[in-house]
């Protein structure tokens, strides 16, 4: 029997993007999993953003689990984090140890013709993805590829964090006496797109405030004047002296966009 391929993300409030993902991977994904926390990753408080009853028609082919428990006390964020990721095993409970899992956040979107004739020859996958910033047209040559999707069977999944946290493409640099890196890594070219802060500037600034990264938690980060200024100029957020390129929609960017382009004028430029 074929594998299933099941696609995992961790939802706080990317509407756009998850919709984007759910539309392009549609007839190549047998599953999807939305994880989504009634608490940010700092421990706050937050009301449930992922819009479930708008894809219903598609049953069980869409699981949206919800972590109701508090994170701990001492309410470290990166911790936060790593327990939201972890709490995707309720969701593929089901699945067969031979079922290809994939992980990443909403954003960072796998390209579906990759799974034409796609065979996983390692143990772990990595998705290298073309990044856009602000809008879908808008490429950050910076940080292109980006390290994104991760793959694997079920039985090689040891923790969703640790596929994410650990299983990087300079492991393949390391000598092969450090038998700490893992080293038995795919690397998936041409793998996608990671469509950055696609979000208005009041949600970009809210994500800011609940990353498990603080250091972004900053008026001179989040503050609207400024962030809409960025945008304006198609600036990086964090002064690191990117400037992004506006490129056409074109055969290199999911069909699902290129035919729908009028849906998402919002977010081309």
């Amino acid at each position: 029997m074929k594998p299933k391929l099941v696609d995992c993300i961790t939802y706080f409030q990317e509407k756009v993007q998850a919709d984007l993902r759910i539309n392009i991977l549609m007839n190549v994904v047998d599953k999807f999993v939305i994880c989504e926390s009634v608490f940010d990753h700092r421990g706050n408080k937050k009301k449930i953003n992922f819009e479930f009853e708008k894809y219903k028609k598609l049953g069980k082919k869409i699981e949206h689990i919800i972590l109701k428990e508090p994170f701990p006390s001492k309410n470290i964020p990166w911790e936060n984090q790593a327990l939201q990721r972890e709490y995707i095993f309720e969701g593929i409970k089901e699945e067969n140890e031979n079922d290809l899992i994939m992980f990443s956040d909403p954003d960072e979107i796998p390209n579906p013709k990759v799974f034409k004739n796609f065979s996983l020859n390692k143990k772990y996958g990595i998705f290298m993805q073309k990044m856009f910033t602000y809008k879908l047209n808008y490429f950050n040559k910076y940080e292109s590829p980006w390290e994104g999707t991760r793959i694997c069977k079920k039985k090689d999944l040891k923790s969703i964090d640790w596929l994410r946290q650990k299983v990087l493409k300079k492991n393949l640099n390391y000598p092969f006496w450090r038998f700490n890196k893992e080293k038995n890594i795919q690397i998936i070219e041409n793998g996608g797109w990671h469509f950055n802060y696609l979000l208005k500037p009041e949600e970009i600034a809210k994500k800011l405030k609940s990353l498990a990264e603080t250091k972004w938690d900053k008026k001179e980060f989040y503050d609207l004047e400024i962030i809409k200024q960025k945008i304006s100029n198609r600036i990086d957020l964090f002064g690191r002296g990117h400037k992004f390129e506006k490129v056409k929609i074109d055969h290199n960017f999911p069909e699902y966009i290129v035919k729908n382009r009028n849906l998402f004028s919002e977010w081309i430029d």
